[in-house]
Parts: C-alpha cells; structure tokens; sequence
C-alpha cells in the first residue's frame, strides 16, 4: 500500500513563516524597549532642568535666559510628543506582528493535525489489511485442517 501523503514541504514553509513572525515581533519588543528608554532619559532631562531652573529662578534670571529655558522646554515637549507617537507606532506594529505570529502558528498547527491524522489513517489502514491478510491465512489453515465432509 502506498505511503501516506506527506507534507514535509509544507510544513517546512510552514515552520519558517512561524519563525520570521516570531523573529519579526521579537525585533519590534526591542526597538519598543529602546523607545521606551529614550523616552525616559526625556523625562528625566525635562526634570533634571525643571529642577536646575526653579534654583536659577530664585536667585533672579534675566529676560534673555527665561526666554531660552522657555525655548528649551517646548522642544523638549516636542521630542516627547515625538516619543509618544513612537511608542503608539511601535505597538501598533507588535500587535501586527502578534496577529500574524497567532496565523502562522495556527496554520503551522493545522497542517501538523492534517499530517498527523493522514499518518494514523494510513496505519489503520495497514493494520486492517495486516489483519485482513492473517484472517484469510488463518481460514486456509483451518480449511486444511479441517476438511468439509465429503
């Protein structure tokens, strides 16, 4: 009897989109790491030069220097504003990425059942003529053995 059909092929296709996905999410959790990271030296700068103002500005500040230090803080809250549409980009694309992990690993999983259960059917099948086989082999035996009356 023939061998049962194999998906080797597929499966392997299969297998390497599972793992590109995977890769793929792993490389957007790292660079959502890093972001977060830039956004937390930004807010810790914006309070390390809050900080380093209020005791500037108690000692009194010229016109010129309160002008900068406005400047400097609304291009701080420009880069953090930046930041923050990193961030929604980037878990924009883990989700992304997460969906098309959970596809490919479902369709990875439904070809392995497809294998699996063509596999199980083929030695059912062989088990069945294996018997078929010892069942014909066992009433020519018993025929010999016993004979019909003449």
């Amino acid at each position: 009897m023939n061998k049962p059909r194999d998906l080797g092929l597929l499966l392997e296709l299969a297998q390497r989109r599972r793992d590109a996905c995977a890769q793929a999410l792993a490389q957007a959790r790292r660079e959502r790491q890093q972001a977060d990271a830039q956004m937390a030296q930004l807010h810790a700068y914006t309070h390390d030069a809050d900080a380093r103002w209020q005791q500037r500005a108690s000692a009194g500040v010229s016109p010129t220097l309160l002008a900068t230090h406005r400047q400097f803080m609304v291009k701080l809250e420009e880069a953090i504003g930046y930041q923050t549409q990193v961030l929604q980009q980037l878990d924009a694309r883990i989700a992304h990425h997460e969906a098309q992990l959970i596809d490919a690993e479902r369709a990875l999983a439904t070809l392995q059942r497809v294998q699996q259960r063509w596999q199980h059917d083929w030695l059912r099948r062989q088990q069945r003529l294996e018997q078929k086989a010892f069942d014909e082999m066992a009433a020519t035996v018993h025929r010999r053995r016993h004979p019909p009356p003449p």
